[in-house]
């Protein structure tokens, strides 16, 4: 007889339930700032821009992104790891957080055990590039064997130590036994402009700096970082296919907050910015600055950001590499 009065009231019960637990997941009380570590108009300043257009009206209140460059993204990031862990301040940051735990050995904060990561936003590769006029090199092979022929003489440009684009140079270096000497730039656009000039003769440059240069012909896209040969550049094997590394070496990006954030923050702010992240005018804006989205888990972004400290920590031990 109860069984029957009660049945009926099951799925509304379950109901009520639902939208009890919607209505108590966390909820920012006042502006929510994210962090960027670098100047404006970087590809981590796109993400900050995409989720602070996007994100108000999720979480009911204001999304201020605020620019705090200097020291390799340190100066922002310690910022974030010293704020009040209480979701209102951010941290939008690449792969070169973790990088800067091996290279910086006097920093006065912990870059991977000081912030509690939140989502993964996206991926950006990289492409091992020469000057065709300079360098006939067309394959990995023939890379290492031209490297191998003449040790150090050959040069590759970065935009400054311990960049990502120096310490995948590194790992390629380093696994295939090749040597050549580093010449590093302050910034990218020097760089390219020796390269492209054929005063350097290899670079690894995000696939959206590259790309006009090698459809122009004035660049040869010789292997990708990625984990898949890019649709823009199918004929162009990746690194793991060349037999250098098993692994990518994308640039990841994403949002962390300061060690010690509560469980329900984090798991609402990675839902939210899921949202975003599988917006199609988000999607495009990310391809022009040659990032694709990525949505993920706090632990899966966690364990990524473990295992890429792990991976660049043993490269720049093995290559003697520091930033101080």
């Amino acid at each position: 007889m109860f069984a029957r009065w009660i049945k009926p009231l099951l799925p509304t019960a379950a109901l009520c339930i639902a939208a009890s637990a919607a209505s108590a997941a966390w909820k920012p009380t006042q502006p929510v700032t994210l962090v960027v570590p670098y100047t404006p108009g970087t590809g981590i300043d796109l993400i900050a821009r995409q989720l602070s257009a996007h994100l108000p009206s999720a979480l009911g209140q204001p999304v201020i992104v605020e620019n705090i460059a200097g020291a390799s993204g340190n100066i922002g990031s310690e910022r974030v790891a010293r704020a009040k862990p209480d979701g209102h301040t951010l941290l939008v940051q690449v792969n070169t957080l973790v990088m800067n735990k091996s290279l910086y050995k006097t920093l006065s904060y912990d870059p991977v055990g000081d912030f509690t990561p939140v989502a993964q936003t996206s991926w950006g590769t990289l492409l091992l590039v020469t000057n065709p006029n300079v360098q006939k090199a067309a394959t990995v092979s023939e890379v290492v064997n031209a490297a191998k022929a003449k040790p150090g003489q050959l040069t590759y440009a970065t935009p400054g130590v311990g960049t990502p684009h120096h310490l995948s140079m590194a790992l390629f270096l380093q696994r295939s036994g090749a040597e050549m000497l580093h010449v590093p730039y302050k910034g990218t656009a020097g760089a390219v402009t020796d390269l492209l000039g054929g005063r350097i003769d290899y670079m690894f440059l995000p696939v959206h700096v590259a790309l006009q240069h090698i459809q122009a012909g004035k660049l040869k896209a010789i292997a990708t970082g990625s984990a898949k040969r890019l649709p823009q550049l199918p004929d162009v094997p990746t690194l793991a296919e060349a037999g250098v590394t098993p692994d990518n070496i994308d640039m990841w990006y994403g949002v962390l907050a300061p060690k010690g954030t509560p469980a329900d923050v984090v798991e609402r702010l990675n839902l939210e910015i899921g949202k975003v992240l599988r917006q199609p005018d988000v999607a495009k804006s990310f391809e022009s600055q040659g990032m694709v989205p990525a949505v993920s888990t706090p632990a899966a972004f966690g364990a990524l950001v473990a295992k890429d400290a792990q991976r660049w920590a043993e490269v720049v031990k093995k290559g003697n590499i520091t930033a101080d």
